[in-house]
């Protein structure tokens, strides 16, 4: 049951052949966000642009993918197009199975195919198909062209890019199995620069499971939790949507550009609408029981008057933030829409929705115009919107393709970067406060996932900065050995060290079990080291003017705690860079 070492695909689309290795240091780093960073230091060139065909694109599940419930993400690592630095980005569907029943712990792609390409994997397959006919086409045409390609279903799993990817912009994701994805930093742009259309992961072996009485048990006691608590419930019923309702009431949803923190219209874009009008179904990541994905619907007409379409389209809190209270937009239907446009043209949608939300601004200041839109975009006006991600994913022109690469580029060319919403990258749905702002704007991923920031300004009773950096890097060390097992996050409520522990003895692994907290320090440690050695310097990091300018519940930002909580959280990561030991207090 145990393997102490990880079996590594290492494929060179240059050549189209691929070998698998070894690679010791399962009770140093687990697996994941651990290994992810090491096979980044063994392959990737740090010094080097994030385009040099060699660098590696990486995907890596752990120790837990496959025999416990919610072990079902995959981690995605890379030079990113966004920032040129080291990056990861997560995601599901059915990736991190497939992988486990591919035999592989994980796959590192190098180099550049000669003409747009397929690669196809699995533990007895590996072919890379010149698949020229499939570059231009959107996500959704070139996944059912890609399904009839690469034969039978199971355990399959496919990974592909939208005309964003193509161009190679910082705001192209991957989608993975059509409704989820590797949405942040650009990962979709470097598929894109490796003339990679898609990646097919082919699970076509097996693994065995424990036979015993002791791992029933306790994956019928994981199971139980996960499906019979508050858990199953929150994330199955509403979901993340519900937060809309949520953050509107105590003023810490971004709205029109988080020029507001509250919408007073907002009923048209909550969970519970969007459930009671859009919902068809609910869906789950391969090894989830609880369902998580909200599947809606929209409808347009197709040639014949009164003859529609339908399209199914994944929606949570972020897209509906991003497409929705950013853009003004107050109607459930249209808020699908816009995210339905920019899923097909393989857009991570919350940095483009957020990049609209300033352009729309910068266009009511008089900073840029038509001229640079093409179309007119004007908050709560769906068309242009829908209009506009075209023109984003294909950088129609010069304005377009420099925003693709990052809404401060645009804003230091046109102006406008003091009101430009971003966080280290285009910023996720919450306006909580300092706490949050910080944690993401210097955070290991700038993503509001990488610690509880926004949980701890709605708890939080002072403005003691050390003590608030103290929960940051204590969470984030929690949630670094979380995505190395690989597990959602929406289930850290359940898996516990104790927990974690006892999963972990359960297959074998003694040493990761009893050393939960070294393990963790260890991945925490190399994932900053490797982010610091690709050109990382948190001194330079910038919260732009709006985020001083918001008020929520609490009242104005405080500008002193912010510069306070950014000195030192600088310098608790920078000592994390340099391999320091961190003193976290319990």
């Amino acid at each position: 049951m145990i393997r102490d070492h990880f079996r590594v695909l290492v494929v060179d689309l240059a050549t189209g052949r691929g070998q698998v290795v070894t690679e010791d240091g399962r009770n140093e780093i687990a697996g994941g966000s651990g290994l992810a960073a090491k096979l980044f230091n063994k392959y990737g060139q740090a010094g080097e642009s994030w385009s040099v065909a060699a660098q590696p694109f990486i995907l890596a599940i752990g120790p837990l993918t496959g025999y416990f419930p919610l072990m079902s993400k995959t981690v995605c690592a890379f030079k990113s197009p966004y920032h040129d630095q080291y990056a990861e980005s997560h995601g599901g569907g059915r990736s991190a199975l497939a992988l486990r029943f591919a035999d592989l712990d994980a796959l590192v792609i190098t180099g550049k195919a000669s003409r747009p390409s397929c690669l196809i994997v699995g533990s007895r397959t590996l072919e890379l198909k010149e698949t020229p006919y499939l570059w231009g086409q959107d996500v959704h045409a070139a996944g059912k062209m890609i399904r009839r390609m690469s034969g039978s279903s199971g355990h399959r799993s496919i990974l592909r890019i939208g005309p964003a990817g193509e161009k190679a912009s910082a705001m192209a994701g991957i989608n993975v199995d059509t409704y989820r994805h590797f949405g942040r930093l650009g990962a979709g742009g470097v598929m894109g620069s490796k003339n990679l259309k898609a990646v097919v992961i082919q699970g076509d072996s097996i693994f065995p499971l424990r036979g015993d009485k002791e791992y029933s048990k306790l994956f019928q006691k994981v199971y139980q939790q996960v499906t019979h608590t508050e858990m199953m419930s929150k994330y199955h019923n509403l979901g993340t949507p519900i937060n809309v309702a949520v953050l509107n009431k105590i003023k810490a949803l971004p709205c029109r550009n988080l020029q507001q923190t509250s919408d007073l219209h907002i009923e048209g874009i909550t969970g519970e609408k969007f459930a009671a009008d859009t919902l068809l179904r609910n869906t789950a990541c391969s090894g989830c029981p609880v369902g998580c994905i909200h599947i809606g619907f929209v409808r347009e007409k197709f040639m014949e008057e009164n003859q529609y379409i339908y399209r199914q389209v994944s929606y949570d809190h972020e897209p509906i933030f991003a497409c929705g209270s950013m853009l003004g937009m107050t109607n459930a239907f249209s808020v699908l829409a816009i995210i339905d446009l920019a899923e097909k043209m393989g857009l991570d949608v919350m940095s483009a929705g957020v990049a609209l939300a300033w352009a729309t601004e910068a266009r009511e200041k008089g900073l840029i115009s038509n001229a640079e839109t093409i179309v007119p975009l004007q908050f709560g006006e769906a068309e242009g919107y829908k209009e506009a991600m075209r023109h984003l994913a294909l950088g129609t022109n010069e304005f377009y393709s420099l925003l693709s690469q990052g809404t401060i580029k645009a804003a230091e060319r046109y102006g406008g970067k003091e009101f430009a919403c971003v966080l280290g990258q285009e910023m996720a749905g919450y306006a909580t406060g300092e706490v949050c702002f910080v944690s993401q704007a210097m955070g290991f991923r700038h993503s509001h996932l990488d610690a509880a920031g926004y949980s701890y300004d709605q708890a939080r009773q002072d403005n003691d900065a050390p003590k608030a950096v103290n929960f940051l890097l204590k969470d984030e060390q929690e949630r670094a050995f979380l995505t190395s097992m690989v597990s959602c996050l929406f289930a850290r409520g359940v898996y516990s060290k104790e927990l974690l522990a006892q999963c972990l003895h359960s297959l074998g692994y003694e040493y990761l079990a009893d050393h939960i907290n070294q393990v963790s320090q260890n991945i925490q440690k190399l994932r900053w080291q490797t982010r610091f050695a690709t050109g990382y310097n948190p001194a330079h990091c910038e919260i732009p003017e709006r985020f001083l300018e918001v008020t929520t519940w609490r009242g104005p930002v405080e500008k002193t705690f912010l510069e306070n909580l950014k000195v030192s959280y600088q310098q608790a990561i920078t000592g994390l860079g340099k391999g320091e030991p961190l003193a976290i207090k319990d």
